[in-house]
C-alpha cells in the first residue's frame, strides 16, 4: 500500500506542477501561444506521465502490491476526471486536434503547432518519469527498472487486428467528445471519463487502448516485440481511421473535405402550407371589389325605399 500511496503523490505532483505551468503560461504569453503551444505542451506532459506511471502499477501491482484491475480502472477514472478538470480546453490526443482542423475549427498552421506541442511534451513526460523511476522510491520502481531494457509491447494481437480494436476505440470516444462537446463541463467530464474507462477495461489485454497516438509512443513504442511501422499502423493509422469514421458518421460530411452532406438530408424549419396559395394583392384587389359590390347593392335598396326615389 505504501507503493500505491507514493504513486498516487507522484499524480498530485503531476497535475500540480502543470497547472502552475498552464497558469504562468496564461498569464505571460500571448493568448496563441497559450492556446497552440503551452496548453498543449503542458496537458500532454500530464496524460503521458499519469499513464506510463498507472502503467507501471496495472502492470506490478498485482503481483507486486496485491491489488487488482478494479484499483487501477478506479486510479483511471480518476485521473481522466482530473485531467477533464484541469486542461482547460486542451485536446493532448492528436487525433483530436486533426478532427478539430478537419471540422474548419482550427487552421492548419495552428493544428501543426498543437501536435509538435503534444510530441514534445509525450518525450518530457518519459524523459522525466523514466528518471523519476530510477530514484527508485518503491519496490514498484525498482521491479520497474530491472525490467524496464525488456518491456513488453501492450501490442498483444496481430497487427491488422491490432489496427481494428484501436480505430474501434477511437470510433467511440470521438462519437463520445462530438456528442457531448457543447455540454456542461460537469456532464461532459464524468461521460468521457467513463467512455475511456470503459475501452481501457475492454480493448486493454489487446491493445492497450491507447486511441491516442502521442501516449501510445510515451508507453508502449520504447518497448520491443513489434518493429517502429508495425507501432505506427495500429496506434497511429487505426485512431485516425477510427476518428474519421466517427465525425463522417456524426456529421454525415467532413467540412474540410466536402461541405455536401452525404447521410442527413437538410429538413426546412418552417413548412409550407398545402393550399393553394394567392398573392396578396389579388386578395386585396377582390376585397375591394367585393366591398364595391355590397356599396353598390346597398345603395339601390335605399333608392328603392319610399320617400328615397328621385323627383
Amino acid at each position: 500500500m505504501a507503493g500505491l500511496n507514493v504513486s498516487i503523490a507522484f499524480f498530485f505532483s503531476v497535475v500540480a506542477l502543470c497547472e502552475v505551468t498552464r497558469w504562468l503560461s496564461k498569464n505571460f504569453f500571448p493568448p496563441k501561444v497559450y492556446l497552440c503551444l503551452a496548453r498543449e505542451l503542458a496537458s500532454s506532459f500530464q496524460m503521458c506521465a499519469c499513464c506510463l506511471e498507472l502503467k507501471m502499477l496495472m502492470m506490478i501491482g498485482p503481483w507486486g502490491g496485491g491489488f487488482g484491475p478494479d484499483v487501477s480502472l478506479t486510479l483511471l477514472f480518476v485521473i481522466f476526471l482530473v485531467h477533464g478538470a484541469s486542461f482547460d480546453g486542451a485536446s493532448a490526443n492528436p487525433t483530436l486536434s486533426l478532427q478539430e482542423f478537419l471540422m474548419l475549427d482550427s487552421s492548419f498552421v495552428l493544428t501543426v503547432a498543437k501536435l509538435l506541442a503534444q510530441f514534445m511534451g509525450m518525450g518530457a513526460a518519459w524523459s522525466i518519469t523514466k528518471q523519476y523511476w530510477s530514484w527508485e522510491l518503491t519496490d514498484f520502481h525498482m521491479i520497474q527498472n530491472l525490467i524496464a531494457q525488456d518491456c513488453s509491447s501492450s501490442l498483444s494481437t496481430s497487427v491488422s487486428q491490432g489496427i481494428f480494436v484501436e480505430a474501434t476505440c477511437s470510433f467511440f470516444f470521438q462519437l463520445v467528445v462530438l456528442r457531448f462537446k457543447a455540454s456542461y463541463p460537469m456532464y461532459r467530464i464524468p461521460v468521457t471519463a467513463l467512455a475511456v474507462t470503459i475501452l481501457a477495461y475492454t480493448a486493454g489485454p489487446f491493445t492497450g487502448a491507447f486511441f491516442n497516438p502521442a501516449l501510445a509512443s510515451a508507453v508502449t513504442f520504447p518497448c520491443t516485440g513489434n518493429s517502429l511501422l508495425e507501432y505506427m499502423q495500429v496506434y497511429w493509422l487505426g485512431p485516425i481511421t477510427g476518428m474519421l469514421i466517427a465525425l463522417f458518421a456524426y456529421q454525415g460530411n467532413i467540412p474540410r473535405l466536402f461541405q455536401r452532406n452525404l447521410i442527413y438530408s437538410q429538413k426546412n424549419k418552417y413548412r409550407t402550407p398545402k393550399g393553394k396559395v394567392f398573392p396578396m394583392w389579388r386578395s386585396v384587389e377582390t376585397g375591394k371589389n367585393r366591398e364595391d359590390q355590397l356599396f353598390r347593392i346597398n345603395r339601390e335598396n335605399r333608392l328603392k325605399e319610399p320617400g328615397n326615389g328621385v323627383l
